[in-house]
């Protein structure tokens, strides 16, 4: 592995109906979008452990016990462990402060973003290696898509309107308020809307690997 000190943090919901890909309801039937949800699991677990860069382990909401998560388990051969904390901030931190305990720093992302590859991830911990204090990569719809750091910071995560056109402006200014040293990767889109997916059909990215859309 390239990066051993390293750790990618993968956050996924469970794949239950009406619960994940709500935006996408009733543009797709809640059964589908939670069939997308997993394909899109999938599909991110499988490019960032081909890349082979550092350990990964998966973060699971609300908790581990899903079918689908024991197969990813047994799939992929990686640990799974229960995000705790209130919303999404909490979570995150949660993870980095437990991760970054034995390992000098860490990457989170989600299961939303396609066209994240290996190179990204690459750069991200590159970025962190050669000693930025956060990597972050802004998503098209105002939030962010990847975010990387070397210590935790809570006031990176209190009180955001998570699911704002204005996370990762927040974000930013935060960072730059704290003084952090922030490497910025490229803008990459999230599958959250129909207007999304109709881009993710288009784009074969799925279909190439898993043949379900």
């Amino acid at each position: 592995m390239l990066f051993p000190r390293a750790k990618i943090l993968v956050f996924a919901k469970a794949p239950v109906p009406g619960k994940v890909k709500t935006r996408l309801i009733p543009y797709l039937d809640a059964e589908v979008a939670a069939s997308l949800h997993a394909d899109l699991v999938r599909h991110t677990l499988a490019t960032v452990i081909e890349a082979k860069l550092c350990d990964v382990v998966l973060w699971c909401a609300p908790d581990s016990s899903h079918s689908f998560f024991k197969f990813i388990e047994q799939r992929y051969r990686i640990p799974l462990y229960e995000q705790q904390g209130e919303d999404l901030g909490q979570r995150m931190a949660n993870a980095f402060e437990e991760t970054l305990a034995d390992r000098r720093y860490a990457v989170i992302i989600g299961t939303d973003c396609p066209t994240l590859t290996k190179t990204d991830l690459y750069r991200a911990l590159e970025k962190l290696n050669r000693g930025a204090d956060a990597v972050i990569a802004p998503a098209r719809d105002g939030g962010y898509v990847l975010i990387g750091l070397r210590r935790t910071y809570p006031s990176l995560f209190n009180n955001i309107a998570w699911g704002s056109e204005r996370v990762f402006t927040e974000t930013r200014q935060r960072a730059t308020k704290l003084g952090l040293r922030v490497a910025e990767l490229n803008q990459h889109w999230d599958v959250d809307r129909p207007e999304d997916y109709e881009q993710l059909r288009e784009s074969g990215l799925l279909k190439r690997r898993w043949g379900s859309i």
